[in-house]
């Protein structure tokens, strides 16, 4: 493929729960743009073309007649299917892990998020590097083919492998420094929340609202790769950290879960999980699936959860609101753009936190007078009592610092 030409993509796959809306919404994502449609109804694949020879040459007919230069599968190809396909269409083709793999590539920001996606391309361009010089030199480029693993596209294996041992040695020592930031959040024992949802079901407008924090928010997926955390005061002045992590999506590549598992792994250490869900979404409860399907997967499904239905300006009837918040587990609807429901959201996670906190009273001599300013910045005074020697306090904190100031109880 010539530099610089547009990328127009013939997707193919299944009507299924919007399924190729989906798929469609990727390509985009990905830079490209769709002018075609090729339905395949689910049925055993072809082990050499993936599709029977019926669809192979309606395919065919499609990018000739629609002028494009790139097919778009929803399931994932293997390389035979791959090699076979490019060769027999003479156009670039790539499955639905290679377009996620890509828009990854491009959203990478920070250090560990480049490297988690360069890992990630390599072990899925692998199996796909034998045979391919020809057929990658002619039609690399562009979707599918994009960031860091580029470079490694016509390497030999034993070269692959040796670049993906260094790079897990690189997320090992990263894996370590994470567990270092988070033993220092626990002294601190701010309880953490984490947001988990479907890509675009408007984690980060949610981050936002409940932060102030000014992040980037954007009506595409994937929009935020790298967890972002913020501290969050509520009025009863208990504090916790927010953080914000990478959308889910059907059919997330393994190789995208185990490479990203060291920022997954933040989830793991989450008190209480937020799962934002777009009560907007024709296809919410595949969405929804799709999200506690991959939790089971982490270990992560006996985690506490409130079920965040976003969304809530975007949906006309108000009795789909009120059936959703009776559906699914501990809901409720808000709408994180307009910030409709954000007090009941905050009343909901005040009560959780409240559960982690105890009250109690305290004597601090003003020979140790230097803790006083810990009741305030860790918790709740109600009641201070001045006397010659000291204080006294009724006051709320949590349960480490409650445990920590004991020795000053009343």
């Amino acid at each position: 493929m010539e530099a610089g030409q547009e990328e127009k993509a013939i997707i193919i796959g299944s009507e299924e729960h919007g399924e190729l809306e989906e798929l469609a919404g990727l390509v985009r994502s990905a830079g490209g743009r769709v002018v075609g449609t090729v339905y395949w109804r689910k049925a055993k694949p072809d082990a050499a073309f993936f599709v029977g020879e019926g669809k192979l040459w309606e395919l065919k007919d499609q990018l000739r007649l629609k002028e494009a230069n790139l097919a778009v599968f929803d399931d994932e190809l293997t390389p035979v299917q791959t090699r076979n396909l490019q060769k027999e269409l003479q156009a670039k083709v790539v499955d639905r892990t290679g377009v996620i793999l890509d828009i990854f590539a491009q959203r990478a920001r920070t250090k560990e998020a480049k490297l988690q996606v360069e890992k990630a391309q390599l072990e899925y361009l692998l199996p796909r590097l034998s045979g391919q010089g020809d057929e990658l030199s002619r039609l690399a480029g562009g979707i599918g083919t994009r960031g860091p693993g580029e470079s490694k596209l016509e390497s030999d294996r034993r070269r692959v492998r040796r670049q993906i041992g260094v790079l897990n040695r690189r997320l090992k020592q990263i894996k370590a420094n994470r567990q270092l930031q988070r033993e220092a959040r626990k002294r601190l024992d701010w309880p953490l929340i984490a947001l988990v949802g479907y890509t675009n079901a408007g984690k980060s407008t949610l981050f936002r609202l409940l932060t102030g924090v000014p992040v980037e928010v954007e009506d595409r997926l994937f929009s935020t790769l790298d967890p972002l955390f913020r501290r969050i005061t509520f009025p009863n002045q208990q504090a916790a950290i927010l953080i914000d992590t990478v959308g889910f999506i059907r059919k997330l590549p393994h190789q995208l879960v185990d490479s990203f598992r060291a920022t997954l792994e933040e989830m793991r250490e989450a008190d209480l999980l937020l799962h934002v869900v777009n009560l907007a979404s024709p296809y919410l409860e595949e969405e929804y699936l799709a999200v506690t399907g991959l939790l089971r997967e982490l270990g992560l499904e006996a985690k506490p959860v409130i079920t965040v239905l976003n969304k809530k300006d975007l949906v006309s009837n108000e009795f789909t609101v009120l059936r959703a918040e009776r559906n699914y587990p501990n809901a409720l609807a808000i709408s994180a753009a307009t910030g409709a429901g954000s007090e009941e959201l905050k009343a909901k996670l005040m009560e959780f936190l409240a559960s982690r906190v105890l009250r109690g009273r305290f004597y601090i001599p003003f020979a140790e007078s230097r803790y006083l300013s810990l009741f305030h910045e860790k918790g709740k005074v109600y009641k201070k009592e001045f006397h010659p020697a000291g204080v006294y306090l009724d006051a709320e904190l949590p349960r480490i610092w409650f445990e920590r100031l004991s020795r000053f109880k009343a």
